[in-house]
């Protein structure tokens, strides 16, 4: 039967094979504190790669090294990490998936050493370190440190870049009022917040042609902050800026109660995809083929961004045509198990 969870789907001059997106999931894994990529990330997105998944996104990449969630982290503030993810993008596509890879500051989320750094001296909570207020200066070389991680990304040869603007790091620091307090350019107005965002989005779109996705977090679940309607507005602006994708995701710019439940953030995707008329990644608790399906069929998103589902099951694009009734090719080597 035909499907659209096995559809192939282009973007500018990328095509997918399939809808199937793995999404980025830290892995805590360069030992070195020096951002490299190690044998196991190597295994890690690989893996996924023979399991016939579409489009392998490598975790959060820090443009910078305060600007790492962990100092385990992968960076790509360096021209040294080129070499590591070329060899890891020849790898992922001798089975067919395209590249993406989510370049990403933590701002006032990161629990490296020294200083961290945020729009706003406001920790995230009472177990947080106070980051420094960002000055225009430094606002500007993290500007740069986004154009450079960009231009390091097409250097390597990834297919797609996403840009990371959810879960409380730096860009939906700058967005979100609960976050930045700012009196300067930079804050205060709806469309002042959003002003680091669109100088990162300008910058990387000098040194990249490909696809762009934006990954943000379309509900704030907390009084006074953004809502999903405020994200339809930000969503038209990354529109008319070039930006591809919106990578629909939620929360996590304060401490607040999210209640979960499979498909929890669909309905985001679906606004703003009808909202902005912009393509959406739909993600969050999505386990199944048949949910998939549904999501596609029903063009409430794109495509499907899975996470803890690909951690358990590798291979759950196979699981998923069986569910469907799809016959998909197997790696070779495994033809007399698939």
């Amino acid at each position: 039967m035909e499907t659209s969870l096995f559809s192939p789907y282009t973007i500018k001059n990328v095509t997918l094979k399939n809808r199937i997106v793995m999404s980025p999931m830290c892995m805590y894994s360069s030992h070195n504190q020096d951002g490299k990529l190690e044998d196991w990330h190597y295994t890690h997105y690989v893996s996924r790669a023979v399991g016939q998944v579409g489009l392998i996104m490598v975790e959060a990449t820090a443009v910078t090294p305060q600007g790492r969630i962990s100092s385990q982290d992968l960076g790509i503030w360096s021209d040294e990490h080129i070499h590591g993810f070329k060899k890891l993008i020849q790898m992922i596509k001798a089975y067919g998936s395209k590249t993406a890879i989510q370049i990403a500051h933590a701002g006032r989320k990161a629990t490296v050493d020294g200083e961290i750094v945020a729009p706003s001296a406001i920790p995230f909570n009472e177990k947080m370190k106070t980051p420094k207020e960002l000055s225009k200066n430094e606002i500007q070389e993290t500007v740069k440190a986004f154009q450079e991680g960009a231009w390091r990304a097409k250097e390597a040869g990834f297919d797609i870049i996403e840009l990371h603007g959810a879960h409380g790091y730096l860009i939906n620091e700058f967005l979100s009022p609960l976050s930045n307090k700012r009196e300067d350019e930079y804050g205060g107005s709806f469309k002042n917040r959003y002003r680091f965002l669109q100088e990162v989005i300008d910058a990387v779109k000098e040194v990249w042609s490909g696809p762009l996705f934006v990954r943000v977090s379309a509900n704030d679940y907390t009084d006074g902050g953004l809502t999903p309607d405020d994200y339809i507005e930000y969503a038209k602006w990354m529109k008319g800026q070039g930006v591809d994708l919106i990578d629909v995701s939620s929360g996590a710019v304060v401490p607040a109660k999210i209640n979960t439940f499979p498909g929890y953030q669909v309905g985001y995707a679906e606004k703003l995809r009808h909202g902005a008329e912009i393509a959406t990644g739909a993600v969050g608790l999505i386990t199944k083929a048949v949910h998939a399906e549904e999501i596609l069929q029903n063009e409430r998103a794109d495509l499907i961004f899975l996470a803890r589902e690909l951690l358990r099951d590798p291979y759950w694009p196979r699981t998923a045509a069986k569910e469907l009734n799809v016959n998909i090719e197997s790696p070779k080597q495994y033809d007399r198990g698939w």
